[in-house]
C-alpha cells in the first residue's frame, strides 16, 4: 500500500513500485516499512533450508515467480498460504484474528486475485535490473523495521542520503498489524521535524 500524503509518501512493501517515481520527483519525505527495494542481493537469499539456523527462509519468492502454477494449485485454498504466512511472519499471533485472515483469504482465494499478488514478485527481475539505473535518495527517508530491519540497514545506506533507521522490537513482519501505536509514534517523529 502506498498513500501520498503531500509533500510525504509512505511506502509499506512496495518500494520497488515507487522508487522509479520518487527518484524522478523526490517528495519531502519518505517513510518505508520493513521491505526494501529488490536489489541484487535478493539473488544471494536461501531458497532452502539452511540447518542448524533459525532462518525462515522465504520460499513464497521463488514460488510467486512461476507463472500459472501458483493460481491451479491454491485458488480455493489461498487461506492456507495465509495462515501460514501470518503463523510464522508474526511475533503477537493475536495481532491478527481470524476474521483479518477471512478477509485477506477471500481477497486472494480465486485466479485473477493470485495471478495479481504474483505479479508483484514476476516484477522483481526487472526491479533488480532498473535499480542500477535509480538516483540517490536526497530526501529525508525513515525506515521502520521489525524483522525486515537487517535488510533495510544493509540495503539502504548505499541509496539515501539522508537516512533515519529505527528497529522494532518483539515484531513480526506486519509492523502496521503488531505495533501500530508505535509505528504511528516514529513517523509522527519523523514528520515534525
Amino acid at each position: 500500500m502506498t498513500k501520498f500524503l503531500s509533500p510525504v509518501m509512505i511506502s509499506v512493501h512496495m518500494l520497488h513500485l515507487v522508487l522509479p517515481v520518487i527518484t524522478l520527483k523526490q517528495p519531502a519525505k519518505l517513510v518505508l516499512l520493513d521491505t526494501p527495494h529488490p536489489d541484487p542481493n535478493m539473488y544471494q537469499l536461501p531458497m532452502l533450508p539452511v540447518l542448524g539456523t533459525s532462518y525462515l527462509y522465504p520460499w513464497w519468492l521463488a514460488f510467486n515467480q512461476v507463472k500459472e502454477l501458483p493460481e491451479k494449485l491454491l485458488e480455493g485454498r489461498m487461506s492456507i498460504v495465509i495462515s501460514w504466512l501470518f503463523d510464522n511472519l508474526l511475533v503477537n499471533k493475536d495481532s491478527i484474528s481470524q476474521f483479518d485472515k477471512s478477509v485477506y483469504s477471500e481477497a486472494y482465494d480465486n485466479k485473477d486475485g493470485i495471478r495479481c499478488s504474483n505479479a508483484w514478485y514476476q516484477a522483481f527481475p526487472q526491479d533488480i535490473k532498473d535499480y542500477e539505473s535509480y538516483n540517490k535518495l536526497e530526501m529525508p527517508v525513515l525506515a521502520i523495521g521489525a524483522s525486515g530491519y537487517d535488510l533495510l540497514h544493509h540495503s539502504l545506506p548505499e541509496i539515501t542520503s539522508d537516512l533515519v533507521l529505527k528497529k522494532i522490537e518483539n515484531c513480526g513482519h506486519f509492523i502496521l498489524a503488531e505495533k501500530p501505536i508505535e509505528t504511528a509514534e516514529l513517523i509522527k517523529e519523523f514528520l515534525a521535524n
